[in-house]
């Protein structure tokens, strides 16, 4: 089994004793029943992680030993930021878990025309913190040992009113469109990509229209019309097939 990891959002150093944060220590002691002597890895999001042991385990408390510090990555090569017209019930929890298990390096969550979901105040807060969470979850079980950024919630005509960075490659799938993503010439060694994603009804004629002003090249994935939920997760994998860290371990085979 995969020695369990944790998030400690706390200065970490060898050679230290430290007491697991309250969901932490929760999680390893409630959920997982770990034990005094148990191996665990820890991370702060800042890039390397620490091996640690379990010390002590007293009531809602778990003490560890952090151990050595280890310079281990496994981040893709290609920059991805994944902008995701909100999605109804858990879709939105999925998408964003799958993608960082999938290498995006960020999520701009955005609302458009036809999402059914509305956000705003207090609620979009909340939301905003449960995601946070959800990727927070799924870098501990995948092993990343940085962080996505989560971004607040912003109108889709207000993220597309923004200027791309400079070598950003911006790509959108939209029903129609001529060009597949073999077509798309790869982003430079270390460069960045942008991948717009519409909600259940997709993205609006006009939003389409808005977005290939702003410089997103409209793609297809074949010849079906995929699900709001399967169609950035497709996306995101032949991303990493084609330019990414799929097609690297594939050469390595």
């Amino acid at each position: 089994m995969m020695t369990p990891r944790f998030y400690c959002p706390m200065p970490l150093a060898a050679n230290a004793r430290m007491a697991l944060p309250e969901n932490a220590a929760r999680h390893a002691g409630r959920v997982l029943r770990l034990r005094v002597g148990d191996d665990l890895v820890l991370f702060d999001g800042a890039g390397g992680e620490y091996a640690a042991r379990i010390a002590e385990i007293n009531r809602e408390q778990v003490t560890v030993d952090v151990l050595q510090w280890r310079d281990a990555e496994c981040e893709a090569p290609i920059k991805v930021t994944l902008v995701q017209a909100l999605q109804s019930g858990e879709k939105m929890d999925m998408t964003m878990q799958k993608a960082v298990e999938l290498g995006v390096a960020r999520i701009i969550p955005v609302a458009s025309r036809r999402s059914v979901v509305r956000l705003d105040g207090e609620r979009a807060l909340r939301r905003l913190l449960h995601w946070r969470a959800v990727v927070l979850s799924a870098c501990e079980q995948c092993g990343r040992n940085r962080v996505p950024e989560v971004a607040a919630l912003a109108g889709l005509d207000c993220w597309l009113g923004q200027a791309a960075g400079k070598g950003v490659l911006r790509l959108m799938l939209a029903p129609g469109a001529t060009q597949t993503l073999d077509s798309i010439a790869p982003p430079a060694p270390g460069g960045a990509l942008e991948l717009l994603i519409g909600a259940e009804g997709g993205l609006a004629p006009e939003e389409i229209e808005m977005a290939t002003q702003a410089g997103y090249v409209p793609l297809r994935l074949g010849p079906r019309i995929l699900r709001t939920e399967t169609a950035g997760l497709a996306a995101l994998a032949a991303i990493q097939c084609l330019w990414g860290d799929f097609r690297e371990r594939a050469d390595h085979v």
